[in-house]
């Protein structure tokens, strides 16, 4: 009787299913994520996306708006008229002998404008008051010693100049200020804390607003605007968006003495009819009646409302129109002439009545209207220039 022998496997088929039974004790054993799902990779983006290592060059290219342009091409082209204008004292130092060094230290800075091609510069007086030493420093860092001309210190006005020549000095083209109206787009240059060629952007808050100066005569028609004005700001150019002067920055309203949403710039038109004189003569030519007015406290305490005449100058408009001042008589000091019109506009006290003049030129011929006692009259006169 055979006995069977045993049947033994090759080593091939041994190995094929050891291979199985590992790849199946592998799946068995395979961590799983969260809820017993398999996650199924997403499939990759069909267009790349950007990453922080993308050249700039491969991202798409900003467009600026069209009135971002015309902003940016105003700002190159008026800029370089924009100057920075330096006010400094000469001290003596200490020591020996009383001190016989003199230093020159800053005082004062501001800003400032080309006027025309003979380097005539505009600022503001509060800007040069009291210098011993002025400089004026161009967008590009040139700085030239400026001398003053002239001031207007009623209307805070400054006429400087310097020894520029004249390819690299851009005047700015004024325009006028009687037909701006309010939330028209305004700008300003200037140099506000130092920092220079600054450009700030707002419109035209109000119009005919009234500040006062350092002299404590009131600068009327004055131009509101919310354009960023800083310390430093001062006697800047205020633009209108064809790039054209409409102002120059005087003062700010701030309780801190920062930018608080208000400024204010003297109107071109009191800046074209002002600078013209200074630079010809260092000084305004007033146009008058020749006339001395009282205080106002005496005219109020006569209960009269208007400018009352003190005195009238010999061979004046004033005395061949038929003019009386104040008398004295056996009762007392007697009221003569109250002025209480120009060229029908009302006149209430001496400002008003120098406001009103502030907008006249000598040769001008007005219409006066006077109250004396009861009686009320006009009459005509020829201005004359009062020095």
């Amino acid at each position: 009787m055979n006995t069977p022998t045993p049947n033994r496997r090759s080593p091939a088929v041994t190995a094929l299913l050891f291979a199985i039974f590992a790849l199946l004790l592998l799946r068995l054993f395979r961590p799983r994520p969260p809820g017993g799902t398999e996650r199924v990779p997403a499939p990759a983006p069909a267009v790349a996306q950007e990453t922080e290592g993308t050249p700039p060059a491969a991202r798409p290219a900003f467009t600026p708006t069209a009135e971002e342009r015309s902003t940016i091409a105003l700002f190159s082209r008026v800029s370089p008229s924009v100057v920075a204008v330096a006010n400094k004292a000469l001290i003596r130092g200490g020591g020996w002998f009383g001190g016989l060094q003199v230093y020159e230290v800053p005082q004062g800075a501001g800003s400032g404008f080309v006027w025309d091609r003979q380097g005539h510069i505009i600022s503001n007086y509060h800007v040069v008051h009291e210098a011993d030493a002025l400089t004026v420093t161009f967008p590009d860092g040139t700085t030239f010693d400026a001398r003053l001309v002239g001031i207007a210190p009623d209307q805070d006005l400054a006429v400087l100049k310097v020894d520029a020549p004249p390819e690299r000095l851009f005047p700015i083209r004024p325009s006028t200020s009687r037909d701006l109206q309010v939330g028209q787009a305004v700008l300003a240059i200037g140099n506000p804390f130092g920092l220079d060629t600054t450009l700030t952007v707002g419109i035209v808050s109000a119009l005919g607003r009234t500040i006062t100066a350092m002299t404590g005569r009131r600068i009327n028609e004055v131009i509101q605007t919310d354009a960023a004005i800083n310390p430093g700001n001062s006697g800047g150019p205020l633009l209108n968006s064809a790039g054209e002067l409409i102002g120059v920055t005087t003062a700010i309203l701030s309780p801190s003495g920062a930018y608080a949403g208000i400024g204010f710039a003297v109107p071109v038109d009191t800046v074209s009819r002002i600078v013209p004189q200074l630079i010809e003569k260092g000084r305004i030519t007033r146009a008058g009646l020749g006339i001395q007015i009282l205080p106002d406290h005496i005219t109020r305490r006569a209960g009269v409302t208007g400018a009352a005449v003190y005195a009238v100058l010999p061979r004046s408009p004033a005395a061949e129109a038929g003019i009386v001042g104040v008398s004295q008589t056996f009762r007392g000091i007697l009221l003569g002439d109250v002025i209480t019109a120009v060229n029908g506009r009302p006149v209430a006290d001496v400002e008003s009545y120098h406001i009103l003049f502030d907008t006249l030129q000598p040769g001008q011929t007005v219409t006066v209207t006077l109250q004396r006692g009861d009686k009320i009259r006009t009459v005509s006169a020829r201005l004359i220039a009062l020095e």
